[in-house]
């Protein structure tokens, strides 16, 4: 398995990884926005992007995102093709793309949302912490890849304070603490406590 920065060479895999992820959305029914392979192709072409392959079939990528003038990068759209799913290969790539942002803007902090709690305890190892949305970057350009996602409403419901994804940020001049695994459960009660929240309100 390669695992490399995304480059030109890798335009052939933009319409499969947007295929990939429009999947992944329809099996999840949530908290995933669909990208089109043209959204795909920037990404690739500016190296802010991590793809792995094996061989020539692609098997996995990432991407970053520079917002509110370099002081906030998300690492966003992390997928892994059916293929290669449950052999640990999204943890090597979400902390290679982790590593790249972290190369490339050394002073800003990282972010990014997720409903889904792998991606929670994979961010929480690389030093994140879940932060509401006010701590996040208010580029409302950013908000805006929000739309495609079926929870969109709720977001512009609460007037993007929250919604069923989990804001999680790593802040680089923020005090270290010392490495330790996340017990799953305090991320499963807040995503059950969220989804129960918005159900009622939606039964209101």
């Amino acid at each position: 398995m390669e695992i490399v920065i995304a480059n030109e060479s890798h335009f052939k895999y933009a319409q499969i990884i947007s295929d990939t992820i429009t999947e992944s959305a329809k099996v999840r029914g949530t908290g995933i926005a669909r990208r089109t392979p043209e959204y795909i192709i920037k990404r690739l072409q500016n190296g802010n992007a991590i793809i792995a392959l094996e061989g020539e079939k692609f098997a996995g990528f990432c991407y970053i995102e520079v917002w509110g003038n370099k002081n906030f990068v998300a690492n966003s759209g992390l997928i892994v093709h059916p293929d290669f799913r449950n052999q640990g290969l999204a943890k090597k790539i979400k902390k290679a793309v982790f590593e790249l942002s972290r190369k490339k803007f050394p002073d800003a902090k990282i972010f990014g949302i997720t409903t889904g709690l792998a991606v929670m305890k994979m961010n929480y190892e690389l030093g994140y912490k879940p932060v509401t949305f006010s701590e996040l970057t208010d580029d409302p350009e950013f908000w805006k890849g929000c739309q495609t996602c079926k929870n969109f409403d709720i977001l512009t419901r609460t007037e993007q304070k929250m919604c069923l994804c989990t804001g999680m940020l790593y802040d680089p001049h923020a005090k270290k603490s010392d490495p330790r695994k996340i017990n799953g459960r305090a991320f499963q009660r807040l995503k059950k406590m969220k989804e129960t929240l918005f159900l009622k309100k939606k039964l209101k």
